[in-house]
């Protein structure tokens, strides 16, 4: 199983050996219920089943995770949310499949608006520039605007290279 995770960036450590971890469940049922990840670093992975799986994040990894769900007649939900994973005692919010929460740094819900953020990650990605390093401010102006109806801005490598000396200097 080690191997399977190391595959995927994970370490394998257990969630005994780290409660810190933040769990997001995740489940592939074909025209169904897909619960994916668009992009995010695993700490820790474990297969229930052919169709459901549990993954870890550190806390501080941003991770995104798409959601859909359908029935015989079409789409019933379609959905897409970028989260932070959180450190202990941090103020977080909760979501039914992420445990014990995460703080959300984006949330949209209806295909269009999906599309346009996998878009705006796919933009991000042709900069060669790994989603989980883009600045969680990014993420957060991209939800407002998009609450707001409004065009976003795209990121570029100098809002990239500010946001890593940021980090750098612990800001």
């Amino acid at each position: 199983m080690t191997d399977r995770i190391a595959a995927f960036g994970g370490t394998g450590i257990e969630p005994a050996e780290n409660p810190a971890l933040t769990f997001v469940d995740l489940i592939w049922q074909e025209k169904r219920a897909e619960h994916w990840l668009r992009f995010g670093r695993l700490q820790y992975e474990h297969r229930l089943d052919r169709q459901r799986r549990t993954v870890g994040f550190a806390p501080g990894s941003v991770f995104a995770v798409v959601r859909w769900a359908g029935n015989d007649y079409g789409t019933v939900v379609s959905r897409l949310d970028i989260l932070r994973a959180v450190e202990r005692g941090e103020a977080f919010q909760t979501l039914p499949f992420v445990k014990p929460g995460a703080e959300i740094l984006l949330r949209v819900g209806g295909w269009p608006k999906v599309e346009r953020v996998l878009q705006a990650v796919d933009a991000v990605e042709a900069l060669a520039i790994d989603p989980c390093m883009v600045s969680p401010e990014h993420w957060r102006h991209v939800h407002n605007r998009m609450t707001a109806g409004e065009p976003f801005r795209t990121y570029t490598r100098a809002q990239h290279a500010a946001s890593l000396k940021r980090r750098r200097v612990g800001a």
